[in-house]
Order: C-alpha cells, then structure tokens, then sequence
C-alpha cells in the first residue's frame, strides 16, 4: 500500500477519532456543569427547612434524585457527599452526626430510584424505583438512628427504640414521600428547562420526554400535589413542625 494510501485512509480517521474526543469532552463538561447546578439549587433548597424536634427536612433530596434521574446511581451518591459536606461545613450545627445522616439519607433516596429508572424508562419505573427509594430511605435511616442516635443525644437504645412510631419512622416516611412526590412534579419541567437550554443531549432529553409526556397527565400531578399538602400537614399539624 502506498504512502498516499495510507494518508487516504489514516486521516479521515485521525479527524473522525479528534471529532469524537472533542465531542465527548463536551459532554462530559455539560455534565459536570448540570451536576453542580443540581448541587447548588440543591443547597439553597437547604435554606427551606421544616424542624421536627432534632430532625429537618429540606428540599435538597428532591433536587438531587431529579439530577441522578438524568445521569444515574453514581451521580445521585457523588451529589449527595458533596451537598452534605457544604451544609456541615457551612450552616449545619449537629457537627459529624448531622454529615453522616445527611449523606445517608440523600445518597440512598438518590440512589435507588435512578438504578430502576434508568432500566424502565417509563411512568411505572419513575413510581416504582421512588417508591424503593421511600421503603430503602426509611430502612437504612431507621437502622442509622439505633447505630448512630444514641451516641449523639447521650442516651440508652432503649429510649432511641422509643422515639421509633412516635417520631423517627413517621418523620422519615413522611420526608421521604414528600420528596417522591416533588420528583414527580419537577422532572418534567427540569427535562425541558434543559433541553431548551442544550445542556443535556437532545436524545436523552427526548427520550426523557416522549417516555414521560403521558407520566406527568393532570392524574399525576393532583395525585402528587395531594401527597405534598398531606405531608405538610403531616409535618406541621399532627408532628409540630418549625420553619
């Protein structure tokens, strides 16, 4: 094979290989760009906080699960370690108990649900792998607080045992359908937000939309919004929650 061949054949290669890295590197820079806008709304959703005795909740899981809901498992976890480390390194005041919880809870619940998500693209995968994300969120955060609780308040596990139906699991199951259903609500906008703006692939994005456009049906979203008025009222009235 000659030398002018060869040229013929390694050169448009060469370019077809420099176009896929450029492109690649592209998307990879979109990415990291969109993770950390997750993270930071995630961080100002920290500043809405509803205190239920020594337990909070804030918005900062849903923000987070809608992300991991585009880019996955690994995303949802990486968020979730680094909005847990902002808030103990800024506003939190329950020092290395408050890190580990928060990071537990956000890395599970963002977690799960992306993993079935990302197999069943469709309205039953989003319901099914939120609603793991509810039952797996409660499990390990109830198991968390037998571990971890006793040490931070200074008391027996006889006494964390009794917090267990009168504060810990209804809080936790509380929160955690809260956030489920803020997910429902705000995946469909955030999908198109960041289509419009090209900051996710077209094709994810549609794919993303044409697979949820029947999900987000005025059921969907009454059924959602009744969840988050039943939570809040859970929360404030019947728990005597502070803002």
């Amino acid at each position: 094979m000659g030398l002018a061949s060869m040229q013929g054949i390694l050169f448009p290669l060469f370019l077809k290989g420099a176009f896929f890295m450029k492109t690649n590197t592209l998307e990879k820079t979109k990415k990291l760009v969109v993770l950390a806008m997750f993270c930071a709304v995630a961080y100002i959703g920290m500043f809405f906080r509803i205190n239920v005795s020594f337990l909070t909740f804030d918005l900062k899981d849903a923000f987070m699960t809608v992300g991991a809901m585009f880019f996955g498992p690994i995303a949802g976890i990486t968020m979730a370690a680094v909005v847990a480390l902002l808030e103990f390194i800024s506003i939190s005041d329950t020092g290395v108990y408050g890190l580990i919880m928060n990071f537990l809870s956000s890395a599970v619940f963002a977690s799960v649900a992306p993993i079935i998500y990302k197999r069943k693209r469709k309205l039953s995968g989003a319901i099914i792998g939120l609603s793991c994300s509810v039952v797996c969120t409660v499990g390990v955060m109830m198991a968390a607080n037998l571990l971890i609780t006793p040490y931070y308040m200074g008391v027996t596990l006889e006494a964390v045992e009794g917090l267990i139906p009168t504060l810990l699991l209804p809080f936790n199951l509380t929160k955690s359908v809260l956030n489920a259903a803020l997910v429902l609500l705000l995946y469909k906008p955030v999908t198109t937000a960041l289509k419009a703006s090209k900051l996710v692939k077209s094709s994810d994005a549609t794919n993303s939309s044409n697979g949820t456009k029947k999900k987000y049906s005025l059921l969907i979203l009454i059924i959602s919004a009744l969840l988050i008025i039943i939570c809040l009222a859970v929360f404030f009235v019947f728990m005597g929650g502070k803002i």
